[in-house]
């Protein structure tokens, strides 16, 4: 059976591979292309795999399938009736009898009405994907893929595409809930994102101009933003702005009066900040951990009728969360919702809104998160071992963890979670005394649960992100479970006998599964033999593993980190060609002639409670929710000519004269351009000047080796410290080295090692620098250094790399695998390749000589880098070294003879 996400996922795919066209607003393509995978070493940008894959889901369903309820997605997708029937996991025969008598519309209605036949036939999270009259997508991806970068990326990209398209269907202000204050503070994670390396360039400064994020905080009776404003971004918990009134602990003062006017007060404000967030037009709501939003088990419960016997469904009111998005939907223009969570289960049912999913077994593989390895301790314990349990967990962390430190130096970490604080109290003397019989002070020891005082609860959020924090054991009550990202922690033990099934084990039994850079220990979790079966059938609701699947999953990628060693590197001066379009000559000496467009004022909106229309142009009237009516006379926005002539100078590229002299022949004796006559003249300036033809210019350019601001600043004993972070297949981890992997680690510190490591794609890759650095050995004064820049390859750290055409249509990046320069500022660029493709590459320089176009994707790599030369004969060289296995002995002549001073 094709569940949503995999029919969709083959559809994303094809878009991809044709370069995401969207015809109506091709920006799209821009912003995708920007972010996605260098065809060299699989690396993207910034986001991770998972990420990536949900971004380009996300504005496939946005742009090319104009944004589906997930019924109208079905339809779309399955459109074989026995497809749809099989994904939306309608199997039972008396669903495909009554589909086959009253076809799909009425099973749909039956659905939403019969709560027996959806008792019956397990059809909850179905009838919850009926109800909706919104667009609503859930994005499934395993803690620690990144879900608060990814929603952060999303606001981005439709707040540039609305900047891109003002009239578009996009995005204009968004909502992000979150469902406590843990989960808030972990969504402080949005601030932090370098846009920049999302959006491209042009995209990226008017997006950060115009940005405000908002967090709400205790105690503001509003939300600090403008009332029917956009470019908002507001992060909140539920409580804050859900419809509901305090749920406050009620204090005891006999003073009922107080108390009532005490909960008005706080639903009072509740509604304030509901209201300024309905003013807000354009709007995306973001639900993090949205198994919060959705579960139709808590919207009611199943009761024995007294009177007929039979079983009626009782509604107990609809969550919280889903009755503020209601209506938030009723009340202002919602354009998507959008929930993140780490499953697509509700209780072994599949959601049906899932449209990507990415799971535990996918992140250990991918190094996102650590491995387990067999890692998860099953101890034999009933309720009299609980002391036993505790001390056995701390002697087993104790001898395989404590020395361990991660790669911002925080020490690994242990977290115990209890049933209550009775006994972690009970308990807290065992965890003392074991510690002490390791000689470790019990200062290491946080205990925090709800109840604990504020500055327990610093101490606990510093323990995530500080690596001074000195708490290495942490032992919880009701704390420490979703929102809680310590990259630090490494093993979690269940101190606690459950009698039902609760997501409790399974949120604290994977907390310690988040990876880290430069790791390569697995994780472990420590459970009684009652929790295991909890713990199994949990992983098999949430994520349909097994206990033994994800035991045995292993890591086929890692991540390391690197760091800049010569970060002022001197840059490769060379002269290059790019292509520009201009505008054709004949086309430019034509005369530019705009008319007045004849076109009326029309404007659309809100403010406030109130709805906006126009019966004619200059009048416009209010109408209120309650149906009554104010008209007022308007005054449409207008430019003054020189303003709208340089507006359209700069839009369409033409001198500002000839636009301020087309425009004053149009407007006569008038002095102004109404804002609604702009788009009609950018109409008339595009009929008669979009005549290009493609250019080749030569320009002269400083090609940086290193570029020190993409890396990741910080400061180390007052020293500045550039870093950043790889990831590459596990199979490649042989061929990751460091400068004392080296026979000569001195001369390979000297000469080369500009970061340190280099990830090098072969090991002839490896034997060319280690015999270079031999010569460099015997020849150590002609030389500043030999460095591999093959495993550098995004644009944001190097700008060594030429571009080619591809058989797709689209252009290139491709960068060497070494640079060699001379004392003299000549520089030798060589290519590492294997020996079946060597007849391909000659063959298409030969064509290249011959004024022909290149045929293969490697002939047209080592043309782009042969271009290169011709441009540079004085300065810079380039030379293919094949190899089949190991190096030919002869591959270092041409090394050779340039060390020694020959071109």
């Amino acid at each position: 059976m094709s569940h949503l996400h995999e029919a969709l996922a083959g559809r994303v795919d094809e878009w991809r591979s044709q370069g995401y066209p969207c015809d109506e607003h091709p920006a799209i393509s821009e912003i995708l292309n920007f972010g996605s995978e260098n065809e060299e070493d699989g690396q993207l940008r910034f986001l991770r795999k998972a990420q990536y894959r949900a971004l380009e889901t996300y504005w496939y369903l946005r742009l090319v399938l104009d944004t589906p309820r997930i019924v109208k997605l079905y339809e779309h997708l399955f459109t074989k009736p026995s497809d749809r029937r099989e994904a939306m996991g309608l199997n039972a025969e008396e669903i495909r009898e009554f589909l086959e008598d009253e076809g799909w519309d009425a099973l749909y209605d039956r659905i939403r009405a019969d709560n027996r036949f959806v008792k019956k036939h397990n059809l909850e999270s179905l009838r919850e994907t009926l109800t909706l009259d919104y667009p609503s997508y859930i994005l499934a991806l395993a803690m620690g893929a990144g879900k608060t970068i990814l929603m952060g990326t999303i606001v981005a990209t439709e707040f540039a595409m609305a900047q891109e398209y003002p009239e578009g269907p996009f995005v204009q202000n968004s909502l992000i809930f979150a469902p406590g204050k843990t989960i808030v503070e972990s969504l402080r994670e949005i601030a932090d994102i370098p846009f920049d390396k999302i959006l491209p360039p042009r995209m990226y400064k008017p997006f950060a101009a115009s940005l405000k994020l908002t967090f709400t905080r205790d105690g503001d009776k509003e939300l600090p933003v403008v009332w029917g404003s956009s470019w908002n971004v507001v992060v909140t918990n539920t409580e804050k702005i859900r419809i509901q009134k305090s749920t406050g602990r009620r204090k005891n003062y006999g003073q009922m009066d107080w108390l009532n006017k005490n909960e008005e007060h706080a639903q009072e404000e509740a509604n304030l900040r509901l209201s300024a967030i309905a003013s807000l037009p354009h709007l995306a709501i973001f639900s993090d951990e949205a198994h919060h939003t959705y579960g139709q088990k808590l919207l009611g419960q199943w009761k024995e009728n007294s009177d007929s016997g039979k079983l009626e469904f009782v509604e107990q009111g609809i969550k919280k969360v889903r009755k503020t998005v209601d209506y938030l939907a009723s009340e202002t223009n919602l354009i998507v919702v959008v929930n993140t969570t780490g499953t697509p289960y509700f209780e072994r049912q599949p959601l049906r809104d899932v449209v990507i999913w990415y799971g535990l077994g996918e992140g250990i593989q991918d190094g996102v998160l650590k491995a387990l390895a067999d890692n998860i301790r099953i101890f034999d314990m009933d309720e009299g071992k609980a002391e036993y349990l505790v001390k056995e967990i701390i002697d087993d962390f104790i001898d395989d963890y404590w020395s361990v430190r991660i790669h911002d130096g925080s020490p690994a970490r242990l977290a115990l979670y209890f049933p209550n604080t009775k006994t972690l109290d009970e308990l807290r003397p065992t965890v003392d005394s074991a510690l002490a019989l390791h000689g470790i002070d019990v200062s290491s020891v946080l205990a925090v649960h709800s109840k604990a005082s504020e500055e327990t609860k610093r101490d606990f959020y510093r323990v995530a992100h500080d690596p001074e924090s000195p708490h290495r054991v942490i032992l919880l009550v009701n704390m420490g479970t979703e929102g809680w990202n310590c990259p630090s922690l490494f093993a979690c033990g269940l101190v606690r006998k459950l009698k039902s099934s609760n997501n409790f084990v399974l949120q604290a039994a994977t907390r310690c599964l988040r990876q880290v850079p430069d790791n390569d220990r697995p994780a472990r979790v420590y459970v009684s033999k009652g929790n295991k079966s909890i713990l199994e059938k949990q992983l098999a609701e949430t994520y349909g593993t097994t206990l033994v699947e994800l035991n045995a999953t292993q890591t086929e990628r890692v991540e390391r980190t690197v760091e800049l060693r010569k970060p002022d590197m001197p840059p490769i001066l060379i002269k290059k060609q790019i292509m520009r379009f201009r505008r054709k000559a004949a086309t430019a000496k034509k005369p530019l002639k705009l008319t007045k467009p004849d076109v009326s004022y029309s404007r659309k909106g809100s403010v406030g409670t109130f709805t906006i229309a126009e019966p004619k142009e200059g009048q416009m009237r209010l109408i209120r929710v309650d149906g009554s009516e104010d008209s007022f006379e308007i005054e449409p926005m207008t430019f003054e000519l020189y303003g709208a002539a340089a507006e359209l100078a700069a839009n369409y590229h033409l001198s500002l004269d000839e636009t301020l002299k087309a425009l004053r022949n149009a407007y006569d004796a008038d002095d102004v351009v109404p804002e609604h006559h702009m788009e009609e003249l950018g109409k008339q300036i595009e009929t008669q000047r979009s005549d290009y033809e493609q250019d080749w210019e030569e320009i002269d350019v400083a090609l940086a080796l290193v570029k020190a601001d993409g890396f990741q600043a910080k400061t180390r004993n007052g020293v500045p410290v550039y870093t950043a972070q790889i990831s590459f297949a596990k199979d490649r981890e042989n061929l990751y080295k460091v400068a004392n992997n080296f026979a000569d680690d001195e001369l390979a510190q000297k000469y080369s090692f500009h970061y340190e490591g280099y990830n090098f794609d072969s090991q002839p890759e490896v034997e060319y620098l280690e015999r270079v650095l031999q010569l460099l050995k015997q020849h150590p004064d002609e030389v500043d250094g030999v460095w591999f820049t093959g495993g550098l390859t995004d644009p944001g750290k190097t700008e060594l790399f030429a571009e080619y055409l591809g058989d797709d249509g689209r252009w290139h990046r491709y960068t060497p695998d070494f640079v060699i320069r001379r004392k003299d500022g000549k520089h030798l660029i060589v290519e590492v390749k294997k020996d079946e493709h060597s007849a391909d590459i000659r063959a298409d320089l030969e064509r290249y000589r011959n004024g022909k176009a290149p045929q293969t994707a490697e002939g047209r790599k080592a043309v782009a880098l042969q271009r290169w030369q011709d441009l540079n004969p004085e300065t810079l060289h380039y030379e293919v070294v094949f190899a089949n296995g190991m190096l030919h002995a002869n591959a270092l002549e041409r090394a050779e003879t340039f060390i020694t001073g020959g071109d």
